[in-house]
C-alpha cells in the first residue's frame, strides 16, 4: 500500500506560468531579467509574490530585513514549521530562474496541498529572503546572514549602494520595513530549490542534484594605490602604475586557484580603476578576489598564500596594497537527515541523482546554522547563470519541484 502522499506530484504547467509571469516584472535587455534588491522592480516582484500567497490563504510576516514568510498552518500549529524558499531577487544582467524557482516552487507546494485538500501536522511556510545576490549591497545572503546571527542589524542597515543609497533606507522607502526582529523564528527544516549554476548535472544526464555541501567563500576587496601621470610623458621606469598590481594579482589568484584542485575556485569579478582615463596611468584600481572552496583548510590556505604574495608583488611594482575581507561563510555541511529526505524523494519518484558540492552561496548556507538544512538543485543549460541567457526546461523545474514537495510535506508530516 503507497505511504500518504507517496504518488502526489505539483502542476509542473502551474509552476512554469508562475516563473513567466514573475519574469515580466524588471525585464533586462537579452532575454533575462534586473530586479535587484530593493528596486522599485523588486517591489513589484515582492507583491505580486504576497498577492499569490494570499489567494492560497497564507498569512504574511515580514521581518525587519525584509525577509517575506508565508505561512501555511498546520494542524498543531505550536509544532516547528517547516520552511521552504530561496530568493526573488536578481543580478543587474540575471536569468529567470535563479532564486526564483525556489521560492515559486514553495508556494507551487502550498497550491498543491490547498488543490488536494492535504493538511500537514507541522506548519509550512515559504520564504523570501532579502537581498540574497549581494549585488547592489555586500555581502550576499544579507537578510539570511542577520537572520542566522552572524551579521549585525545595524550594521546591514548601514551598507550602501553604488550611488550612496543605505539598505535601511531604501528598504523603507519601498515599504517592505517589517515589524518583526529577524531571527529566533523555531524551524523545524529548511529546503531550498535552486538551479544548479554549474554544468554537472546536464553534463552527466542526471535530473537531481542532491546537495551535501557548500563552498566557503572569502570576498577580498583589495586597493592597489600608485601615482596617476600621464601615459605619454612619464618615463616607463618611473611608473607608479596601479593597473600592473591588477594584472599581476588577477594571475597570482589564478596561480592559487590552480595548485589547490580540484577542490578550490578563485577569481576577480568586480573591478573599479581610476581615474580611468584613455591616457592617465591608473594611480588606483579596487577589485574583489572571490575564493571558494568546500574544505576550510584549503580556503585558508588560498586566502593566507595570496596576503604572502601579494603585498610583495605590489612592492616590486612601486605601488602599495591594502586588503579588507568584506564577504566570507566557512563551507557548511548540510544535515545528514534533510539531506537523506531529498534523496529519498529522489529514488521514491524515479529520478535519477547524485551528490553535489554548490559552487554558489545561498541563503542555505547561513541557515544551516540554525536549522536542518539541505538542498535539491535541477540542471541549467550549460551550467551557465547570471546571465540573461540562463536557461532550464520546464522538466527540470517540474522534477525540481517535485523532490522539492516531496521532501518537504514528508518533513511536515501528513495527516491523514
Amino acid at each position: 500500500m503507497a505511504a500518504p502522499g507517496e504518488n502526489l506530484t505539483i502542476d509542473g504547467a502551474r509552476l512554469w506560468d508562475s516563473l513567466m509571469e514573475m519574469a515580466k516584472i524588471g525585464p533586462g535587455i537579452a532575454g533575462g531579467n534586473n530586479r535587484q534588491t530593493l528596486t522599485d522592480e523588486d517591489a513589484v516582484g515582492r507583491r505580486l509574490f504576497a498577492t499569490w500567497c494570499d489567494e492560497e490563504g497564507l498569512s504574511m510576516g515580514i521581518d525587519q530585513m525584509g525577509t517575506m514568510f508565508a505561512r501555511r498552518e498546520g494542524t498543531d500549529p505550536d509544532l516547528a514549521p517547516v520552511y521552504v524558499g530561496s530568493h526573488l531577487d536578481t543580478q543587474p544582467t540575471g536569468g529567470k530562474y535563479d532564486g526564483v524557482l525556489g521560492v515559486l516552487g514553495g508556494l507551487e507546494i502550498i497550491r498543491t496541498l490547498n488543490r488536494l485538500d492535504i493538511k500537514t501536522r507541522h506548519p509550512i511556510v515559504v520564504v523570501n529572503w532579502t537581498n540574497e545576490e549581494g549585488t547592489r549591497y555586500a555581502p550576499a545572503m544579507l537578510a539570511s546572514g542577520v537572520f542566522a546571527g552572524v551579521l549585525d542589524q545595524d550594521w546591514a542597515y548601514d551598507r550602501v549602494d553604488a550611488d550612496g543609497k543605505r539598505f535601511g533606507d531604501e528598504l523603507e522607502r519601498i515599504g517592505f520595513k517589517g515589524d518583526e526582529p529577524v531571527g529566533g523564528r523555531p524551524m523545524k527544516a529548511f529546503f531550498e530549490l535552486h538551479i544548479e549554476q554549474g554544468p554537472i548535472l546536464e553534463a552527466e544526464g542526471v535530473d537531481i542534484g542532491v546537495v551535501t555541501h557548500g563552498q566557503g567563500l572569502r570576498w577580498i576587496e583589495v586597493t592597489v594605490t600608485g601615482k596617476e601621470s600621464h601615459t605619454g610623458s612619464t618615463p616607463m621606469a618611473m611608473r607608479r602604475n596601479a593597473g600592473r598590481g591588477l594584472a599581476q594579482i588577477t594571475e597570482l589568484v589564478h596561480e592559487i586557484a590552480m595548485k589547490h584542485q580540484p577542490n578550490a575556485v578563485g577569481a576577480i569579478g568586480h573591478i573599479d580603476i581610476y581615474p580611468n582615463s584613455r591616457n592617465i596611468i591608473p594611480g588606483r584600481a579596487v577589485f574583489t578576489i572571490d575564493f571558494r572552496s568546500h574544505v576550510l583548510e584549503t580556503l585558508e590556505a588560498m586566502v593566507a598564500e595570496l596576503m604572502e604574495k601579494a603585498p610583495k608583488l605590489c612592492e616590486d611594482l612601486g605601488v602599495d596594497f591594502t586588503s579588507e575581507i568584506v564577504g566570507q561563510f566557512d563551507p557548511p555541511a548540510f544535515d545528514e537527515g534533510c539531506v537523506a529526505a531529498v534523496r529519498d524523494a529522489a529514488e521514491q519518484l524515479g529520478y535519477s541523482h547524485m551528490n553535489l558540492v554548490s559552487g554558489a552561496g545561498h541563503d542555505a548556507c547561513w541557515v544551516n546554522r540554525v536549522a536542518p538544512t539541505s538542498m535539491v538543485m535541477c540542471p541549467c543549460v550549460d551550467g551557465l547563470s547570471h546571465n540573461e541567457a540562463e536557461e532550464i526546461s520546464p522538466e527540470w523545474a517540474e522534477k525540481g519541484a517535485n523532490v522539492l514537495f516531496h521532501a518537504v510535506v514528508e518533513t511536515a508530516e501528513i495527516v491523514e
